[in-house]
């Protein structure tokens, strides 16, 4: 069988969340947005699996937005910091989900 890790890719990812009781956002939070490094074989793979890890951490998502793998988002001209690349090898050498960011809500 192949290597599974040699295939993995690491996929940014925007995850919008609802509230759902013990997801540890602030109380007069109404959601909030997530950002995600997750690896897959595919980013269809990389958002199964951030949902999944998502629901077991007692959060409800609403919505991903996939931004491609880092050498995609190069490519686009994003500007992607250091801790955000160590961060990206992290979720890739782990085959993990980085929540790297959390902005929550107020409406």
């Amino acid at each position: 069988m192949a290597d599974r890790k040699s295939n993995q890719q690491v996929f940014t990812l925007l995850v919008e969340i609802g509230r759902k009781s013990g997801d540890g956002l602030p109380v007069e939070a109404t959601g909030a947005a997530l950002m995600v490094f997750a690896g897959g074989v595919d980013e269809a793979e990389a958002v199964r699996e951030t949902v999944a890890i998502l629901k077991q951490a007692d959060t409800a998502p609403l919505d991903v937005s996939g931004y491609g793998t880092l050498e995609e988002r190069e490519a686009e001209g994003h500007d992607i910091s250091e801790e955000e690349r160590a961060l990206m090898r992290r979720a890739r050498d782990e085959n993990a989900v980085i929540v790297a960011q959390v902005t929550p809500f107020f409406d």
